[in-house]
């Protein structure tokens, strides 16, 4: 459905896409997960057509999407991070003008109002101003309103931003039954762990490049043995204290002991029962989404923040 090839862009000096190539297949729900600022936004803009490739190809169900906007534009149903709902209008206001944009009128536009509507659990709220809803049901309006010319691709940016959890749980849920009962290929960019597991493949994308691009699952089985995770008053300390432990890696991060082993039960027992008085807490634990965007970039994902253009940005290591 969705095919890039060496796309890169830039924004004078900076570099927001780098060289990336990657497909997404049919009725797939694809994920693309990175910090702000690392090319997640300017990626999704190049795939909505509203921002041209500078260098490389997109295409989107086989058109160009650099010299056919318009029928790819067919093709994509459309759910930015920021509000695209009329706030002074109804819900029903703003899904009728939407349909009148792509020719749909009468009784076919109504139904398709209705029946969506009736998907997205705002039927009670056609009438209401979208100013007077809760920031879950504007994302279930704005859903409602990419799906209403029955896009063969939805591309969501961020979609869950400014949701409360109860609500991110429940969009995702949507997300998920939308694609069970429409077959639809779903393309979302994130900056969220959690968010991330929901995916069936998932593009790890930092500072404009392709860091990883797998199964959630997959991904996690590249990174060997458990973490154990030690909280102490001075860390430092506690890790010089440990240096003839049986582990793979030990450092600190984030101020805290992290242990790369093979053996996390065992081993954790031993530094508890060696090292109580110095160890606050500690945690075992399998790897994580976290561990593999640590060990692609050298950074934790929420380490990073956008870079002011011409700016090296890093993370703390």
């Amino acid at each position: 459905m969705i095919q890039v090839q060496n796309l890169s862009h830039r924004y004078g000096e900076r570099t927001a896409l780098d060289d990336l190539s990657f497909n997404v297949e049919r009725g797939e729900l694809f994920g693309v997960l990175g910090p702000n600022g690392g090319g997640k936004s300017t990626l999704f803009r190049v795939l909505s057509t509203l921002v041209l490739p500078q260098t490389g190809h997109v295409s989107i169900d086989g058109m160009d999407a650099a010299t056919n906007q318009a029928g790819v534009r067919r093709k994509l149903g459309v759910v930015f991070q920021s509000p695209a709902l009329d706030p002074m209008l109804t819900v029903g206001e703003n899904l009728t003008h939407q349909g009148h944009l792509y020719g749909l009128r009468g009784s076919d536009l109504a139904a398709r109002i209705d029946r969506l509507a009736g998907l997205l659990g705002v039927t009670d709220r056609l009438k209401d101003r979208v100013d007077a809803l809760s920031g879950g049901l504007r994302r279930r309006a704005e859903i409602a309103k990419a799906l209403l010319h029955d896009p063969e691709l939805l591309l969501l940016d961020e979609p869950t931003h400014g949701l409360d959890p109860r609500a991110r749980r429940d969009l995702w849920d949507l997300i998920g039954g939308l694609r069970a009962e429409r077959g639809i290929t779903v393309a979302v960019t994130t900056h969220l762990l959690d968010e991330a597991e929901h995916c069936a493949r998932l593009l790890i994308l930092d500072e404009g490049k392709l860091q990883a691009l797998d199964a959630p699952a997959a991904l996690k089985r590249e990174i060997p043995g458990e973490f154990i995770w030690l909280d102490a008053d001075d860390p430092e300390a506690l890790l010089s204290s440990l240096s003839g432990i049986p582990a793979d890696t030990m450092t600190v991060t984030d101020g805290r002991v992290r242990i790369t082993t093979d053996a996390g039960a065992r081993l954790a027992g031993e530094i508890l029962s060696a090292h109580h008085e110095a160890v606050t807490s500690l945690t075992v634990a399998r790897p994580s989404l976290e561990d593999v965007f640590l060990a692609r970039t050298g950074h934790r994902l929420e380490e990073v923040e956008e870079k002011p253009a011409g700016k090296k940005r890093r993370g703390r290591r």
